[in-house]
């Protein structure tokens, strides 16, 4: 009996050790099994804000069980933490399947557990202790994903119901059906059953409130500038909305012809309005095919938008100079940044002086090489951009000339996802 006591006392010491390694690099842990479960789970890879808070879900479960793993918590008391909770309601508000959450957990469950025994491999851990040490975490760590996945599921069926009997049934079902493009679509039937022109053009529209005045008016107040935007933007008949989540919504207002300079008179509109929500436009689409192509270039440019963290209220628009093209580079931010920093070297730092010599330098490319029409864009003295010019030739440590159109397509990237592609400045 003594025997027993002295080796659940030993096992708990060691296990308190592993836990306590791991919290001191709890980020690095915490990231590498978000990438893991990017990687496996295709329907995770979401939006960035999305993508973000399956992040927060992450870490805040890896630092739940290594605080159980630390100081023996019993996890019957253990409850799911906000994050996780949260990014539950978000999958179920996406429409994302729960087999995708159920599956993160287990997956994530795994991945745990490997990095937990590479941890432990490193501790001298007698080899009649080890058993019991692998026994006990490895009880924990089931223990703890079955409580909390039971949690987060019933989480996002009680959400998924919720958003299902707010989200105008029938009429969103249909758009998003139209949206996915999977069945043949009779046009006229279906303007009847949305209450929507699909024959005409369209404006596509992505509108989003900031996070933090996310509340129980956001989509009501959505829904009221949505309308008032229709009216002073001259569309032909009552805009088309649908919800995305708590604090978004998509938007399209139907136009007989084409339109003028709507997306000027957008920014015009949005200027004078201190409740402005951000927006993000598409580019003018006719037909079912516009419909469906407009929507897909305003998510597309939010997506840019979002990932270089313009400030609110803003409107970007897919016809605003090369966002189309640095939204399509810019799919994969990893992979992006990798590409940046190979392609424009020191001159990818994410600091002011880098960032005035990639935009001079853009201008100049853009402007066909002309120091006078970079210099008349820029406002600035012939002399300043030629030097400037030099300085981020130099920065970036080799010449332009073979690689022009990488250099181009780099800084174009670089403009409009700014410090989610860029070299992050050096610590302090």
């Amino acid at each position: 009996m003594t025997s027993t006591r002295h080796e659940d006392a030993n096992a708990d010491r060691f296990v308190a050790a592993i836990a306590a390694r791991m919290t001191a690099r709890v980020t690095q842990v915490s990231a590498a099994i978000r990438a893991s479960l990017e990687e496996d789970i295709t329907q995770l890879r979401g939006d960035p804000r999305t993508a973000e808070l399956l992040g927060a879900s992450v870490e805040a479960n890896v630092v739940t069980i290594l605080q159980a793993l630390r100081y023996d918590l019993p996890v019957a008391g253990i409850q799911a933490p906000p994050a996780a909770i949260e990014y539950a309601r978000r999958l179920a508000q996406q429409g994302i399947p729960a087999t995708a959450l159920i599956r993160a957990y287990r997956l994530g469950q795994r991945r745990m557990t490997d990095l937990v025994f590479t941890e432990l491999h490193t501790l001298a851990i007698p080899p009649d202790e080890r058993i019991a040490v692998v026994e006990q975490i490895t009880a924990i760590l089931f223990d703890y994903i079955d409580r909390i996945t039971e949690h987060v599921v019933s989480v996002y069926d009680d959400e998924r119901e919720r958003w299902l009997d707010n989200q105008h049934s029938i009429r969103a079902l249909r758009v998003r059906e139209v949206l996915g493009g999977r069945k043949a679509v009779d046009a006229d039937a279906l303007s009847e059953t949305i209450r929507y022109p699909l024959r005409w053009r369209h404006l596509a529209l992505v509108l989003w409130y900031p996070e933090s005045e996310a509340d129980s008016d956001a989509i009501a107040r959505l829904q009221r500038f949505v309308r008032e935007l229709a009216e002073t933007l001259g569309a032909a008949a009552s805009p088309l909305s649908v919800t995305a989540d708590r604090v978004s919504m998509w938007a399209w207002l139907p136009y007989r012809a084409e339109p003028g300079d709507v997306v000027g008179q957008l920014r015009a509109f949005v200027a004078g309005r201190r409740d402005a929500p951000d927006i993000a436009a598409g580019a003018i689409g006719a037909g079912v095919e516009g419909f469906r192509g407009s929507h897909r270039t305003a998510q597309r440019a939010r997506t840019a938008a979002v990932a270089r963290g313009l400030p609110t209220a803003t409107v970007v628009a897919a016809s605003d100079p090369g966002l189309m093209t640095a939204a399509l580079l810019g799919g994969h931010v990893g992979e992006t940044r990798e590409w940046v920093d190979e392609v424009l070297g020191e001159l990818a730092g994410d600091n002011e002086n880098d960032e005035r010599l990639r935009d001079t330098l853009r201008v100049f490319l853009r402007t066909g090489s002309s120091y006078k029409a970079a210099a008349s864009e820029l406002d600035l003295h012939f002399n300043s951009v030629k030097y400037r010019v030099g300085r981020a030739v130099a920065r970036r440590g080799r010449p332009i000339g073979d690689d022009r159109l990488d250099i181009e397509l780099a800084l174009l990237v670089c403009h409009w996802f700014g410090s989610a592609v860029l070299r992050p400045a050096p610590s302090r």
